[in-house]
């Protein structure tokens, strides 16, 4: 194969300035860029990145550990991520940790082993383990989707805002009429449960509904459990009216259920769902959901792991991004009321700031919203 020396022959520079060239270390003439370009086209050279990790002491490799990786709002996250990476010449190492405390922790130390330049993590429930792993070595990380530590964090994290854009289905659901409005929560200890559940109660409470503690369900992030979180809501003595749905997974259980009970959405009950999916928009009726942007985050992380890198005592940071609340017909509304709202939360060094709740749907508390059409 050709080495760096037959490209500085070809183009008539030193060894260094091919380096230079390659690598972007250090400003080099266009004229003798374009030489030794043509001769690295003409030669077929092709950089040793294992003999330039050995000099670096860096491998231009990152890990990526999401659970799930077929949900489409982490394989958006994923392609995120990806595209980003490439754009910056790095490439990218999954695996999955299966939301397993114990696994998580090892498929990060097998990915630290083959010395990525850092790793972007979703955590699981109970992170101890990983956490104290990652501090111990000074691994270079950004959180991804679920955040801890939120008023003083360890690491950076990137996730999007989950508790104001719930509050904003209550409210809309409870403007429709409904009293009874059930909630198909998430995994217990995920921060996105908590902050949904939080965001569910802001949501009554802005819309003066009590709260009533047997309308939350746990439906454990997936499917199979939303079926039984959503019979369980349907079988109180007095069942909701309306349900809101924590994530794309247990809106397809929970709709399911509906099916089976012979339900008809929103006639019979109506449904809002956290997390929008390609084919929500297909359903009859139409669903109307919070849509996370998956790939803003994965491209934001990597950005956020770069900076880290570069700046390694730097406070850590909280970077929250904004949802849309996509409006269609399974709410109950006609289908010419659908109009998608965006909810902003601004970044903050070190702890996140908390947006308020919007006071009706559709109109803005203390966050900006902005209308395009569904």
């Amino acid at each position: 194969m050709p080495t760096m020396a037959d490209v500085a022959r070809s183009a008539g520079v030193s060894v260094a300035t091919v380096s230079h060239v390659l690598n972007g270390t250090r400003p080099v003439l266009p004229t003798t860029r374009q030489a030794v370009l043509d001769a690295v086209d003409e030669l077929g050279y092709t950089p040793n990145t294992l003999a330039r990790s050995l000099v670096t002491s860096r491998t231009r490799s990152l890990g990526l550990a999401v659970s799930a990786i077929s949900n489409p709002y982490f394989t958006e996250i994923l392609q995120g991520v990806e595209a980003a990476a490439l754009e910056h010449g790095y490439s990218l190492l999954i695996a999955d940790p299966h939301d397993d405390p114990g696994h998580e922790r090892k498929v990060v130390q097998l990915l630290h082993e083959r010395r990525v330049d850092g790793v972007i993590v979703a955590p699981s429930a109970q992170p101890a383990e990983l956490l104290a792993y990652l501090g111990r070595h000074d691994v270079p990380t950004v959180l991804l989707d679920r955040v801890v530590d939120t008023a003083a964090p360890r690491f950076d994290q990137v996730c999007a805002e989950s508790g104001t854009p719930t509050s904003l289905l209550v409210t809309h659901l409870a403007e429709l009429g409904h009293r009874r409005i059930g909630l198909v929560a998430g995994r217990p200890g995920l921060s996105t449960t908590d902050e949904r559940i939080s965001g569910y109660r802001d949501g009554l409470t802005a819309a003066g509904l009590p709260h009533d503690g047997t309308l939350v369900v746990h439906g454990d992030s997936a499917s199979a459990g939303a079926e039984r979180a959503t019979a369980a809501l349907l079988s109180l003595a007095e069942p909701p009216t309306a349900l809101v749905t924590a994530n794309n997974t247990m809106t397809l259980g929970a709709l399911r259920v509906l099916r089976e009970r012979g339900l008809a959405v929103p006639g019979d009950i109506a449904l809002c769902c956290f997390d929008d999916f390609p084919w929500a928009d297909l359903f009859s009726p139409r669903l109307t959901a919070i849509a996370q942007p998956g790939r803003e985050i994965g491209a934001r992380a990597f950005q956020v792991l770069l900076e880290r890198r570069a700046d390694p005592d730097r406070p850590a940071r909280t970077v929250r991004l904004p949802c849309a609340f996509v409006h269609r017909t399974s709410c109950g509304c006609p289908e010419e009321a659908g109009t998608p709202e965006k909810a902003g939360t601004p970044e903050k060094a070190g702890t996140p700031e908390k947006a308020g709740t919007p006071e009706k749907a559709g109109t803005s508390g203390t966050i900006p919203l902005e209308r395009n059409r569904s």
